[in-house]
């Protein structure tokens, strides 16, 4: 129930409990010390005037009237303030009496203490210039004490129902003022939960409190949200390019296959169906091809890494270097080859990686180019680097080479068909996937360097076993 309840009503009502307990507390104290002076004052205002009375009333004995009472101020006391005055003996006996509202009003025997009888204090003081033993009694009425005492503790009880409800409204408007900012946050929350748009900023207060520092970190929050949809937006698009493209490349020769394949089966057969089996064989292993680089790329997204084992990247980039003879042309291709260079990786996608160096150096530069091919150790890696001096790429192009589906179609490219465009994005991958790296740089002459760094085996296997003996440290040491 409580849970239903505003904040800021909440938090005043605290206020105001807090303040009626300090208020009661206070009152309690001071109703009791000040009603107990009150009543004190009074009993001692009641002792001051009997004593007064015994040290001016005199007693004698006479013998034709008996006992003589003389007192000069006896009957202004006794008329003052409904007073009652009583002259008694030892056992109460009234020897004399002054003016009363009620005469027969029993002031009992006198005592040393001041006593409350029948709603009157009494005050009792011995007179000493008497012939008998004889008392002064001077009692006044209670009412106007205990009226004065009620007084007090009404206006203590209003005081405190007066200074809560004041801490009430004051801790409302205080908690109202503090409850601003928030409900303000609130308020565009909400907003930017509707519309959905965490572009929108929230208001940051330059003030270093807790309201300002919850600004900021909400304010944080819609940031790394809006970073957040961005980054995924842009990977949707990615993903609506991908599939775009990945259709209309399998498309075309699964078309082509189709109308060969038609053709065969309604001619007569001779040079044509040798033909047409040879542009269907063509574009089935063009699709094989284009199907195997989506897998490659599909694998290397999922973080799934094929069977490795101790590969020579030598030899790998010899058999790249001979297959891709037969397609260079004019182009001059120069191979400098040191080995053995053992690493460890898949020796299919390492082939891939080569191979597709060496096409696309081909595929973009013109005839009678010269195109390098080079790999050694470097330190505690393998280098392998591609280069060539045709025209290169330009600056603002560099940055996109390696992402899929991005066709470098120049004047400078010579094999027709324009490529898949996953040739460059296939090598970053393998490169990633095999712990090594890939740059794009300028050769010598002008023209274009791609170099691949991979660790060498026996570094890769000493990072393994290292990271293998920390990780059963850190087992043993839990």
């Amino acid at each position: 129930m409580l849970e239903r309840v505003p904040v800021r009503w909440r938090i005043a009502g605290i206020c105001a409990a807090l303040t009626f307990a300090i208020l009661v507390v206070f009152a309690l104290v001071l109703g009791s010390l000040v009603g107990d002076r009150i009543r004190n004052d009074r009993e001692q205002e009641l002792q001051d005037a009997a004593t007064a009375l015994a040290a001016e009333t005199r007693i004698g004995v006479d013998l034709l009237h008996g006992v003589v009472i003389e007192s000069p101020q006896f009957r202004d006391f006794a008329m003052a303030d409904d007073a009652i005055i009583r002259v008694v003996d030892s056992s109460g006996r009234t020897l004399a009496r002054g003016a009363s509202t009620d005469p027969s009003t029993d002031l009992g025997p006198p005592s040393s203490e001041v006593e409350r009888r029948d709603g009157l204090g009494v005050a009792s003081k011995p007179i000493d210039d008497s012939a008998v033993p004889a008392y002064v009694q001077y009692a006044r009425p209670n009412a106007t004490v205990e009226a004065t005492v009620d007084r007090l503790w009404f206006f203590l009880g209003a005081g405190v129902l007066g200074g809560t409800l004041l801490a009430l409204l004051a801790g409302f408007g205080v908690a109202d003022r503090a409850m601003r900012p928030i409900a303000s946050l609130t308020a565009l929350a909400r907003e930017i939960a509707t519309t959905r748009d965490p572009s929108r900023r929230l208001p940051v207060r330059s003030a270093d409190d807790e309201i300002g520092e919850l600004a900021r970190t909400m304010d944080g929050m819609l940031e790394a949200l809006d970073s957040t949809r961005s980054e995924r937006e842009r990977a949707f698009e990615r993903q609506r390019e991908f599939v775009a493209d990945a259709s209309h490349e399998l498309r075309t020769p699964l078309t082509s296959v189709q109308a060969n394949l038609e053709l065969l089966r309604d001619g007569d057969g001779g040079e044509d169906d040798r033909e047409a089996i040879d542009s269907a064989l063509a574009s089935t292993r063009r699709m094989s091809r284009l199907v195997s680089d989506l897998l490659l790329l599909a694998r290397a997204d999922a973080g799934r890494r094929a069977a490795r084992t101790v590969v020579d990247l030598a030899g790998v980039a010899r058999g790249a270097h001979d297959e891709v003879l037969p397609i260079a042309g004019e182009r001059i291709i120069r191979a400098r080859i040191e080995g053995p260079l053992e690493v460890r990786g898949n020796p299919d996608e390492l082939h891939r990686l080569v191979l597709n160096l060496l096409e696309n150096a081909i595929r973009h530069t013109p005839l009678e180019t010269t195109v390098s091919l080079t790999a050694g150790p470097k330190g505690r890696e393998a280098l392998i680097e591609v280069a060539d001096d045709g025209p290169g790429i330009p600056a603002e192009r560099r940055q996109q080479v390696f992402e899929r589906f991005v066709r470098g179609e120049g004047p400078a490219d010579t094999v027709g068909g324009g490529g898949s465009g996953l040739g460059l994005a296939i090598v970053r991958a393998v490169a990633q996937a095999h712990d090594g790296s890939v740059e794009l740089g300028e050769s010598d002459q002008g023209g274009a360097r791609f170099s691949v760094r991979l660790p060498l085996a026996l570094e890769a296997d000493g990072a393994s076993a290292a990271s293998e003996e920390a990780g059963a440290a850190l087992f043993r040491g839990a």
